[in-house]
């Protein structure tokens, strides 16, 4: 017998049979086909991203950095950022294009009547865009900021009572109990020669501390301790902002790879600890109790939105899964306390920038609890504080707490000039650089110099 070393390269040499010459030629096809499918579809991209490019022609773009990087960094997320929007705005006042890298476009609409043909068109023509927003998912999960279509629809209505004003009303005294501590905070610090203090982060720890006690009914005392669930959150905030401006952290495996990455992933862990704990409690006393107990021992108190979320059913009687609430409480203690504490901060830097509208307010609020105490003023006493609301406005155009929100578009959407954005891009629905618009606004700045 030959060895078999021998016996392959004797059948090596056999003579070519037909057999073998159709085994040959399928493997060759089958080969080349599986080539073919990605050159093909590789050409396909390449031509849908030519043919977009030439429909986006009609669109202006400021001079980009470079092939490579487009107009990334162009816009950092700070104040010189925000001057550089106004600048864009103002030379060019209706849209402009610019590109993340040499592939992605973003369209601006910075002018009312460009962002109405967005704004007002179906969720299933222009909803949410995911390539920002995707960086939350893993926090806040399908919470309403994230949720579209039917689900966002069945969750909007299942979460209207808890914004009902007999609701929200007892959430007042909670507001002024908050402040006062950071107001003693802040008396505390100035008398032991402090001669300055972050704004932004003491409101911050303010509007996380009432929020923990209005959602969860918790005080952890976070103005004046630390607390790992506060810590957390702050935390996954920044560390959103920070991903959105790097590209390579896009790619979610390769950012999960970085210290980064490894933090956000232990932020969400302790906030999701958190909010499951309570959940979890409170849906173990509830069906303990039983509906209509609990109720009862919940009159006179003021009702959490933990309490509403659990009590909540849609209209054939189906209730939030746990996992429901714990990504809508989630969603509320990012989306409420950082939006309300940029607000707060940019409204009280401004009125320090004016010190005669800022005592105008003082007289008008002093006015105003000469009768009533400040702990005791309802909501319509508000429209007694004309020039303070006046100021407050005013504040939030200049410096709006959330400046830009996004949509992709996924059929073509004309504009008030003919011009058409083309299905499949992402618009830049430009809240800052519309209320900076010189066309919109005779003196955008305003008389608040920022």
């Amino acid at each position: 017998m030959l060895p078999l070393a021998d016996q392959v390269l004797e059948l090596l040499s056999l003579e070519r049979t037909p057999f073998w010459t159709y085994a040959i030629s399928a493997l060759l096809l089958a080969a080349l086909a599986l080539l073919l499918r990605p050159l093909l579809q590789l050409l396909g991209l390449f031509h849908r991203y030519y043919v977009n490019c030439q429909r986006l022609h009609c669109f202006p773009q400021p001079p980009r950095r470079n092939w490579l990087l487009g107009h990334m960094g162009m816009i950092e997320p700070c104040e010189e950022g925000m001057v550089r929007v106004s600048q864009l705005v103002a030379a060019f006042p209706n849209t402009f294009l610019t590109w993340m890298g040499p592939f992605l476009p973003f369209l601006s609409l910075v002018h009312p009547d460009y962002l109405k043909p967005v704004t007002t068109a179906s969720v299933a023509v222009a909803p949410k865009d995911y390539l920002f927003y995707g960086f939350l998912k893993p926090w806040l999960g399908e919470g309403l900021l994230l949720s579209n279509g039917q689900r966002w629809g069945q969750h909007r209505r299942m979460l209207t009572p808890a914004f009902h004003f007999d609701i929200l009303k007892p959430y007042v005294k909670i507001f002024n109990q908050s402040t006062n501590i950071m107001h003693a905070k802040w008396q505390r610090l100035v008398s032991l020669g402090s001669p300055s203090l972050d704004m932004f982060e003491q409101i911050s720890l303010m509007t996380l501390d009432s929020l923990q006690k209005c959602v969860f009914s918790h005080s952890s005392n976070c103005q004046e301790k630390p607390s790992d669930y506060i810590a957390a959150i702050l935390e996954l905030s920044n560390l959103v902002v920070r991903r959105q401006h790097r590209l390579l952290h896009h790619i979610d495996w390769i950012y999960y790879l970085t210290a980064e990455g490894r933090r956000f992933h232990r932020a969400c862990d302790t906030v999701h600890r958190f909010t499951a704990d309570v959940v979890q409690q409170r849906r173990l006393a509830l069906s303990c109790m039983g509906r209509e107990a609990w109720l009862q021992a919940k009159q006179g108190k003021t009702v959490d939105f933990i309490d509403v979320l659990l009590l909540a059913k849609d209209e054939d009687g189906q209730e939030l899964s746990d996992e429901d609430i714990m990504a809508e409480a989630d969603t509320f203690m990012f989306e409420g306390h950082d939006t309300t504490a940029s607000g707060l901060s940019w409204v009280l830097y401004n009125l320090a920038h004016h010190p005669e509208y800022q005592q105008q307010c003082r007289e008008e609020i002093q006015e105003l609890v000469k009768d009533k105490p400040l702990e005791e003023l309802e909501w319509e006493d508000l429209s007694q504080m004309p020039f303070t609301t006046m100021c407050i406005k005013e504040s939030l155009r200049l410096h709006p707490p959330v400046t830009i929100i996004s949509r992709r578009c996924t059929e073509d959407i004309k504009l008030p000039d003919g011009r058409i954005i083309p299905k499949g891009n992402i618009c830049l629905i430009s809240i800052f650089g519309t209320h900076h618009n010189p066309t919109v606004w005779p003196e955008p700045e305003g008389s608040v110099c920022c």
